[in-house]
């Protein structure tokens, strides 16, 4: 340990202490644990959860593992140095964290979780303190608690952090997997919109009575290789009436209140894994078709201050992403000069086809019906998906109007509506259609 030099303490936990410290030969600023027992063999240093984990884990989001020090037998692990944890951040926050800048820090969070789940690991110890930020990068520290995937229950009931722990520990399940992980991520990513914790239990049954107090009791058949299935009997025969997680955290978008209850469902096996999470809208919100009030999606197109000249409607067809297709409805003015738009969709629709539809002869606007020919969706690859439509006065005294207005469109790639997120429109009548 001679080659480093001890600056100052930064961290005091369970296993041992941090230190930030400089390698004296390169200058490099580190952590330096120090292990509060002493180890008699190189053996019992290496066979360590912490040192096992993260010699296999080699991830931008978790913490490198520079070296292991043994010196007089006291055993020291070198990482690299990183400025603060999450809940530093939170707490000496002047203002709330962005959501984008949520969604940036769980999605290396997520990344980084995938990673460590993937090569046969589960953390079980997740929280803020254990999140460590230099700049815009956080990754993931602390693998004291890690566990392999292979290995046999019964596992030990004390795990994490009691605030982010998982319901399936509370109730000493003889086995679980890495959804106390996952469970944890929601727990940490409603506490980033808040900057308090959302389940502050006092103890591991108040932990599970402020469970319930959000998320509502869970059924007994939830857990059935629970120990202590007692611990639920008040909660479950109380009148617990669940909160509204929109109240709870009104800053927070829908699609990120929708991963939060899905991340802390009371069982296991309907937690999303990392990689799922990774797919959810709350992750996608630049391929988002923007919602308003109501069940129609209308834009309104037109000089600053003046009467809207381009007016569109969006709606999709169908319950379930394979038979969901895309809906919309134009309604040009024909005194507008050549207009151009262009609508960034992922969609899988490779074929569509325009009609005119409706005149409103007093307003002397023309309404398109823009919809696939083809019902079913089609799969394939394209680069980047884009919809392209572009309008120009023409003649067409066939509908009876003096002047109109054509459409055409451009090619464009296909890709969108891999979930049907797109708003409903009801904003025609059906009298008025062809």
């Amino acid at each position: 340990m001679e080659r480093y030099k001890i600056l100052e303490e930064i961290g005091d936990g369970t296993g041992g202490n941090v230190y930030k410290a400089v390698n004296n030969e390169t200058f490099e600023i580190v952590a330096v644990k120090r292990m509060k027992r002493k180890f008699y063999n190189w053996e019992e240093c290496l066979n360590l959860r912490e040192v096992k984990s993260l010699r296999r884990l080699n991830h931008p989001n978790i913490i490198k593992l520079l070296e292991i020090v043994r010196q007089d037998n006291e055993l020291f692990f070198i990482f690299e140095y990183m400025e603060c944890n999450l809940y530093q951040i939170m707490k000496n926050q002047q203002r709330s964290l962005s959501e984008e800048e949520i969604r940036g820090l769980m999605s290396q969070v997520l990344q980084a979780l995938s990673h460590v789940h993937k090569h046969g690991y589960f953390h079980r110890d997740l929280k803020p303190e254990n999140l460590l930020v230099t700049n815009n990068t956080i990754k993931i520290a602390d693998f004291g608690l890690a566990r392999e995937l292979s290995s046999s229950p019964p596992y030990t009931d004390y795990v994490s952090t009691r605030w982010y722990r998982a319901p399936e520990v509370l109730l000493q399940s003889a086995s679980y997997t890495p959804a106390i992980d996952m469970w944890a991520v929601g727990a940490i990513l409603a506490e980033l919109f808040t900057s308090c914790p959302i389940f502050p239990g006092e103890s591991e049954i108040d932990q599970l009575y402020k469970i319930s107090c959000v998320f509502g009791a869970p059924e007994w058949n939830t857990f059935p290789e629970a120990k202590d299935i007692s611990r639920l009997v008040d909660i479950t025969y109380s009148a617990i009436q669940p909160a509204d997680l929109s109240d709870m955290i009104p800053n927070a978008s829908l699609e990120a209140i929708d991963l939060i209850k899905q991340l802390c469902s009371w069982d296991p096996s309907k937690r999303p894994t990392a990689d799922q999470c990774l797919e959810h809208p709350f992750f996608h919100v630049s391929e988002l078709v923007p919602r308003l009030p109501g069940d129609a999606l209308k834009l309104s197109l037109g000089p600053l201050g003046s009467e809207p000249n381009l007016e569109l409607d969006l709606w999709t067809f169908g319950t379930s992403t394979d038979e969901c297709f895309l809906g919309l409805s134009l309604a040009v003015k024909p005194s507008a000069p050549n207009l151009g738009i262009s609508l960034g969709c992922r969609t899988r629709l490779l074929d569509m086809m325009i009609c005119p539809s409706f005149v409103e002869h007093s307003q002397q606007s023309v309404f398109w019906s823009l919809f696939p020919t083809n019902h079913h969706l089609i799969t394939t690859s394209a680069a980047e998906p884009s919809l392209s439509l572009s309008f120009s006065p023409v003649s067409t005294p066939s509908i009876g109007v003096s002047q109109s207005t054509g459409c055409a469109m451009s090619p464009f790639q296909s890709s969108i509506l891999d979930r049907p997120f797109l708003a409903t429109s009801a904003g025609f009548q059906q009298g008025h259609y062809l």
